[in-house]
């Protein structure tokens, strides 16, 4: 992702300080938190928790590692947002960046249902027909990924939030060197 190539992880890197400190929240939920990119932009003075969704547990520990400075502060929930999101607290602010790819649309309603956040700000990547993983030396590694990816649609999720009462408050995009591009759209609850 971090590729001159690529320049994936460093464009969600910039964004994601934009999502953590745009809103006024006390608590923040971020659906696929992986190896943590981006929180060291949290104001800890701000806010009262800041839960890290993920359904890799590894990953979940090496957050917990990465970011010692955040203990008290975040708390990592191992859940499969395919089918657990009942065990998911509400929370002010969902972020959801590159994950709505991989559980679609309707699992991803279901997890917003159940935290029930203010806003919601998701960043999707916008892809090249037929190219969704950036070519690499790591192509291969997401072969297995095929079966579980989605296409993503700016006005498809537009239309699932609406759906559960949203409304899109901004949309930014980010242009990566491969022709592809990273769409932050944040949405806020209106009923």
């Amino acid at each position: 992702m971090s590729l001159d190539s690529v320049m994936q992880l460093q464009g969600m890197n910039e964004m994601m300080k934009a999502q953590l400190n745009t809103y006024p929240v006390s608590t923040i939920m971020i659906f696929g938190i992986a190896g943590g990119n981006g929180l060291e932009h949290i104001q800890k003075d701000k806010l009262e928790r800041v839960y890290g969704v993920d359904i890799n547990s590894s990953y979940l520990q090496a957050v917990t590692q990465r970011y010692p400075e955040l203990n008290g502060l975040l708390e990592c929930l191992h859940v499969n947002l395919m089918d657990k999101t009942s065990r998911l607290p509400k929370a002010d602010l969902v972020i959801a960046n590159l994950v709505i790819e991989y559980i679609g649309y309707e699992c991803f309603q279901r997890a917003v249902r159940q935290v029930n956040p203010i806003y919601v700000s998701c960043i999707i990547q916008i892809n090249t027909k037929g190219h969704w993983v950036s070519n690499s030396p790591y192509l291969h590694v997401f072969d297995c990924l095929d079966q579980v990816h989605h296409e993503m649609d700016v006005s498809a999720l537009e239309k699932a939030m609406l759906g559960l009462g949203y409304q899109q408050m901004k949309a930014l995009e980010h242009m990566l060197p491969n022709k592809k591009k990273l769409v932050q759209i944040d949405f806020r609850r209106y009923r």
